[in-house]
């Protein structure tokens, strides 16, 4: 580790010594507050361990006890709370998501910023969540499907190969680059070991590749973050000069954020001395040319008057869904339902929208779109664990309300059948203080638990 040091002796001067001694004391933990699903202040309290906000995101919070086993509470089942190190939810605030913005994170896996991005949208416009690696973009299925994102469509695919399919489509973009990681260090003795000068520098390449990449999709006048959670100049200030170089259509801009230090006057650099482990994020703008009009929407969109054409893929679902449907939430909760395979889908109206473009979604490798709301079993329908994580919990027909002392709750997590009201019948969606967690079935006053398997835990927390 003697040429990382010396790097960073140079790169830090005065505040050498400062970071070194930060090296030897323990790392961040963070947690985001996920206000799709959690509203209220008085959530706070809810939380099973003080915090203290940080300045890098209005709902972000530092963790100030010893907790273990977070993934086991069910404020983290229920998609409430999102464990996320502080200063990496920097780059999103750096991005300033508006309501009703189309976003692009290209490298989004596992998903902690494209649900901070997706909190932002409130559920409007459209998120565009990207994952290269398959396993990885399951994951990222997971926790969009945990935090109750409506509005995301997830692919994995190369950006190579997305980003041309997507020209001039995007608002806002983040590039979150795979990196050498040397802002993990504190908290991952793997990335120490896995460090070297090479392994820096093929980094770089591979980040400005990928943003070479993500500038086609990016509309005039929209906006790109690039970040990484590393400290190498090589991937940070020189991945950006040399794109700027490259690309004259892009500037460096002002975010407007006061964290961090400034680097390359608009930049932000964090150290573990400035509240996080360590992160990188430059603002880009995309200035209008002649060449970057968005050329989805005038070359690649059909012509008004044709019939929509859906993928074969993807038909529209018949009336016994929507029937189905009906008994178990109010009418305004799902709409657009959609069938790929034997499960049935709801779209946003945006995601709709994109029906109108000659977009091959096979060759765009999406794994996803929207809710996942029911299973086509033959002759009926069964509602499915997506359906109830995404929800209002005042659309549903019948809730079964636990609070987060109740023992039942913790034996529903488990996998277990409890006793509920007898008066509610049929599929009921379960809440923790009111945040939709699942469902089960309720009949003779018990519910048949319908947690997924794969999410049960023993339920410990401490």
């Amino acid at each position: 580790m003697d040429i990382f040091l010396n790097k960073m002796r140079d790169l830090l001067d005065g505040d050498f010594d400062a970071f070194l001694e930060s090296m030897s004391q323990p790392a961040f933990k963070g947690v985001r507050v996920n206000t799709l699903k959690a509203k209220s202040e008085a959530f706070l309290k809810l939380l099973p361990f003080n915090v203290k906000k940080t300045p890098f995101f209005e709902d972000g919070y530092y963790i100030e006890d010893k907790v273990e086993h977070i993934g086991s509470h069910p404020l983290h089942h229920a998609g409430a709370i999102y464990m996320q190190e502080p200063s990496a939810m920097s780059a999103v605030s750096m991005l300033s998501v508006q309501k009703g913005d189309r976003v692009l994170d290209l490298c989004a896996a596992p998903g902690s910023k494209t649900t901070q991005i997706a909190q932002l949208l409130q559920g409007t416009g459209l998120l565009w969540s990207n994952e290269i690696v398959r396993n990885r973009a399951s994951i990222l299925v997971q926790n969009l499907e945990r935090c109750g994102v409506k509005n995301a469509v997830v692919s994995s695919n190369s950006p190579e190969n997305l980003c041309p399919a997507l020209s001039g489509f995007f608002d806002k973009v983040l590039v979150d680059a795979p990196c050498s990681g040397e802002g993990m260090f504190r908290k991952d003795e793997n990335a120490k070991a896995e460090w070297s000068v090479e392994h820096v520098n093929s980094c770089a390449v591979r980040q400005l590749h990928i943003l070479n990449s993500a500038k086609v999709c990016i509309k005039a006048g929209g906006e790109l973050v690039y970040s990484t959670c590393t400290y190498s100049v090589e991937e940070n200030e020189g991945v950006v000069q040399k794109f700027l170089e490259q690309n004259p259509e892009f500037e460096l801009v002002d975010s407007g954020k006061t964290f961090g230090r400034n680097t390359l006057s608009f930049a932000k650099r964090i150290f573990p001395m400035d509240g996080g482990e360590g992160h990188f994020a430059a603002k880009f703008k995309k200035n209008y040319t002649p060449e970057n009009e968005c050329v989805i929407s005038k070359d690649k969109k059909k012509s008004k008057g044709k019939k929509r054409d859906v993928k074969p893929s993807l038909q529209k679902a018949d009336k016994q869904a929507y029937e189905f449907l009906h008994t178990v939430f109010k009418e305004n909760e799902y709409n657009n339902l959609y069938t790929v395979g034997g499960k049935v889908y709801s779209l946003t109206d945006s995601m709709v929208e994109l029906f109108d473009y000659n977009l091959d979604f096979k060759k765009l490798c999406v794994i996803k779109m929207g809710v996942e709301v029911l299973e086509n079993l033959g002759k009926r329908y069964e509602p499915l664990h997506n359906a109830f994580t995404a929800c209002d919990k005042d659309s549903a027909k019948n809730v079964l309300n636990l609070d987060i002392n109740d023992e039942k709750l913790y034996k529903f997590l488990h996998g277990e059948e409890i006793s509920a009201d007898p008066s509610l019948k049929g599929y009921t969606l379960v809440c923790v203080n009111d945040i939709p967690l699942s469902f089960g079935k309720c009949s003779g006053g018990n519910l048949k638990n319908k947690y997924p398997k794969g999410l049960r835990n023993n339920g410990k927390f401490n």
